[in-house]
């Protein structure tokens, strides 16, 4: 299967983004992709909360789910839109930041609420909430391709290792990480993290990205890594998209995936101990 990693630098207006995510999706399938993956809050980046509220929708009313759902299936492709700000009808009126698997029909074959919240202190200037706006899920997603088992996560997800081997071991081959990974945070640590989960399960880490400033807020904008990646199963660093707006391929395989299990099986390996 060859899969394309779309990189973005949305706006804070869904419908100015839209249209530069089909016309990639488009570019994507044209460079002979059947799995296109779009990178965490695909419809809307923005820490406005009341500007949140204004612009977003309900997932059975969104308007870039709706499209991304219908060129899947007019293209014939699995779709990871990576995830999307949606209202929710929780009491609290904090979002979802909720991912999906579009399979070729136009069919949701998978959802996934982002599990951990980015509330970090990154410096005394740059502070983030996210559990302000937004509600964390619950559930671990774990769904089957044609092409291999896919493990669903967001972002911060990566910080947490123990969501990936639970997905691993329950089966996952390709683990998605959709990204709208924080500048200063990514330089550090984005490549480290993504290797790490890799190497760890065995599996191939695809993980679109955000990139460039993005709107500002209280007069400072938002700033995304880039550098959209694609791990093999053995942490090869097989696609690095850099900073651009654009779209990269990679070619999965599954022998890759039982090879580097083969040689080091150590999803077999874990045990019970004590303390501390």
């Amino acid at each position: 299967m060859r899969a394309a990693l779309l990189q973005l630098s949305v706006t804070d207006d869904p419908a100015a983004n839209l249209p530069v995510t089909l016309s990639l999706v488009r570019e994507a399938v044209a460079g002979g992709a059947g799995f296109v993956l779009t990178p965490e809050v695909t419809n809307c980046l923005s820490s406005d909360r009341a500007r949140q509220r204004d612009l977003l929708r309900h997932e059975e009313d969104d308007p870039t789910l709706a499209a991304l759902r219908a060129e899947a299936a007019g293209q014939g492709i699995w779709l990871l839109v990576g995830s999307l700000g949606l209202l929710t009808h929780d009491a609290d009126g904090r979002f979802a930041n909720r991912s999906f698997l579009v399979s070729p029909d136009g069919a949701i074959a998978a959802r996934y609420d982002k599990i951990h919240m980015f509330d970090v202190n990154v410096s005394e200037a740059e502070q983030y909430r996210e559990s302000s706006g937004y509600r964390p899920g619950t559930r671990a997603v774990l769904a089957a391709t044609p092409f291999g088992r896919i493990g669903m996560t967001v972002c911060y997800d990566v910080r947490f290792p123990q969501l990936y081997r639970r997905l691993a071991q329950a089966g996952a081959q390709i683990l998605t990480v959709p990204a709208a990974f924080n500048d200063t945070t990514g330089a550090a640590h984005w490549h480290s993290l993504l290797r790490a989960r890799a190497i760890e399960n065995g599996a191939y880490v695809l993980a679109p990205a955000q990139t460039g400033s993005h709107a500002a807020h209280n007069g400072r904008p938002r700033r995304t890594y880039g550098h959209s990646l694609a791990v093999s199963p053995w942490g090869e660093v097989l696609v690095d998209a850099g900073t651009g707006v654009g779209v990269s391929f990679v070619d999965l395989s599954l022998a890759e995936v039982e090879k580097a299990r083969a040689r080091v099986p150590s999803l077999a390996h874990d045990r019970g101990f004590e303390g501390p």
